[in-house]
């Protein structure tokens, strides 16, 4: 276990798998003491708690005063980190005209306002403190959007520049606010029976295989990112070798996006 991050306390939302489990884990491995927030548990998150250095608030941050519980879960009032992980991208296969204003409605409520709440009930404390780091799982589909996920992409464009905007706003009080947009991650959200693999394949008539292929051969390294290595990148924003760091996106998608 390292130390970086010892006596610190990290706040993490979506933490039962995926990124939130890696990033919990890896917050964990630096001497923090985490807080990790999810609807329901996995075996996966039941390891960690066992382990010692995180604990788990069951919460659906889609409920009023959810964000007030978890963030309340913080010890003796401090909190040092806060990573806002939540997130869905339902594929939309019938195009924009099937997608209804309670889809997007959903959408932008769990990839946009759930990490608006949490923030919002986190910042009293980091202000408190004049300290604090912000780090927000956004997506390439903010800069890249795809028809695909059209309602994802726009609310996930709305994320990023809600951060920007905020780390302009509190950057002064010392807490720093950044966002990390990962490509293809292999996770549940790609990878799951109903992941953007199964239901792509289920209406293009190919295999999951197929389309994680045809993803895969998307980027310049060819293949996905896994989820331990967007938690490394987490953890760098996360603590003090990127204190002058505020306000940025970091993109790490195997060169997903093409660039000149």
């Amino acid at each position: 276990m390292g130390t970086e991050l010892q006596g610190r306390t990290a706040v993490v939302t979506g933490a039962s798998k995926g990124i939130g489990l890696a990033v919990a884990e890896a917050l964990a491995g630096a001497g923090a003491t985490v807080i990790a927030g999810s609807r329901t548990t996995t075996p996966g998150l039941d390891a960690l708690v066992k382990q010692g250095g995180v604990s788990w608030v069951p919460v659906d941050l889609a409920e009023p005063g959810a964000a007030e519980r978890l963030v309340a879960a913080a010890a003796d009032g401090r909190l040092d980190i806060l990573v806002n992980n939540v997130g869905a991208a339902p594929a939309r296969m019938g195009g924009f005209l099937s997608v209804t204003d309670e889809d997007w409605q959903r959408t932008v409520d769990l990839n946009l306002l759930t990490a608006v709440r949490v923030t919002r009930a986190a910042l009293p404390l980091m202000l408190s403190a004049g300290q604090g780091s912000v780090v927000t799982v956004a997506s390439v589909n903010a800069t890249l959007p795809d028809p695909m996920v059209i309602d994802y992409s726009a609310g996930k464009a709305a994320l990023v520049a809600f951060s920007k905007a905020l780390s302009k706003e509190v950057g002064p009080q010392g807490i720093r606010v950044n966002t990390v947009s990962p490509g293809p991650v292999e996770t549940e959200l790609w990878l799951g029976g109903d992941g953007v693999a199964a239901t792509v394949s289920a209406a293009a008539g190919i295999t999951p295989d197929d389309v994680v292929a045809q993803a895969s051969s998307a980027t310049v390294t060819g293949r996905f990112s896994q989820p331990s290595e967007v938690a490394d990148l987490v953890l760098f924003l996360a603590g003090d070798q990127s204190r002058n760091i505020t306000g940025s996106d970091f993109v790490i998608d195997g060169g997903f996006i093409p660039t000149w």
